[in-house]
């Protein structure tokens, strides 16, 4: 199976950080490294973010995330496209395969240039066909996460990949931060199967609470994918801490996928009682704290064309192009 150390920013910018992660994750049994293509100019600036909105009752209507302190942070979390081939040459030593999500149209280019063959697809662009399309004529494999995507997008999605003859797999995931492992709805993964052949988990529980849980039994349930966020750093120094797994938590999920069935729920048994509670709904409508997130990151990216950002869901056109 493939388990996927997504290292997100976790580096916190520092190359020899993100040195260490891979060599970490690689000896942790990871199959394969991730990083993201994010860069803090393709933050696009949407004005009902800057102060979010609240109703009568006190009930978020609409997320706070001003622009400015975003930009910032991301700037100071960015890998330049150098450091992305020296990153591909770090996972070709260490023996994993190098993965990255494209954010925007404006990465497909660059991110193609450098050799990768395999490419994520971020939850919230499980629906962006136009970026979906120009990926899946480019890149050998791609992975999707459906988090916050509803049903029809999934079908749509997953349709037009099966007819483009490119190999793909879908990704089951809950885009709440950390996740309840009453709210991870592992079932769901069966509801993917009838889309695509490969299926697997993202997730974001709480490692020091929840530990590996809920991948140990997505991997029971027959997940063909574990993706985990991945960090050497302690839990406090980095945004995504928190949802972490680390070098002896990717050595458990090897040496569980590598027992049998009846092995692997004999220990479920013994060591997961919340197992059934994780099970959850095959098909199920997203939570309010899922659409606030949709809301949010559904369009927080986007290449930008002389100041005007192109989203995902649209064509791209290259600047070159663009008759001014």
């Amino acid at each position: 199976m493939k388990i996927i150390a997504e290292l997100c920013q976790n580096h916190n910018g520092n190359f020899d950080t993100l040195r260490e992660m891979v060599k970490a994750a690689a000896e942790g049994g990871a199959t394969h490294v991730k990083i993201q293509t994010i860069f803090a100019d393709d933050v696009v600036y949407r004005e009902r973010f800057e102060n979010g909105l609240v109703d009568e009752n006190g009930s978020t209507l609409c997320i706070k995330r001003p622009y400015i302190p975003e930009y910032e942070r991301l700037l100071k979390l960015e890998l330049s496209y150098r450091q992305h081939e020296l990153f591909i040459e770090e996972c070709g030593s260490c023996g994993v395969i190098p993965l990255t999500t494209a954010f925007t149209h404006g990465s497909v280019d660059m991110i193609k240039k450098f050799g990768w063959k395999s490419v994520k697809v971020a939850s919230y662009d499980c629906a962006s066909l136009a970026l979906i399309e120009r990926l899946a004529s480019n890149f050998d494999e791609i992975i999707v996460s459906t988090g916050a995507t509803y049903d029809d997008e999934i079908r749509q999605t997953a349709g037009y990949l099966k007819q483009s003859g490119v190999d793909f797999s879908l990704l089951h995931c809950v885009t709440l931060y950390p996740t309840p492992l009453n709210e991870i709805h592992l079932n769901r993964m069966e509801y993917l199967k009838q889309y695509a052949d490969s299926v697997g988990l993202s997730e974001h529980t709480m490692v020091s609470r929840d530990g590996i849980k809920a991948s140990l039994a997505a991997i029971y349930c027959g997940a063909d994918i574990i993706e985990r966020h991945f960090t050497i750093l302690p839990e406090e120094e980095t945004r995504d801490g928190k949802v972490s797994i680390r070098k002896e938590h990717l050595q458990e999920l090897n040496k569980f996928a590598k027992l049998s069935k009846d092995e692997q729920w004999a220990y479920i048994q013994e060591f997961i009682p919340e197992f059934s509670q994780m099970l959850g709904n095959r098909e199920r409508e997203l939570s309010k704290e899922e659409l606030l997130n949709r809301d949010y990151y559904r369009g927080r990216f986007a290449a930008h064309i002389h100041k005007k950002p192109i989203y995902n869901w649209e064509a791209y056109i290259k600047e070159e192009d663009v008759i001014c």
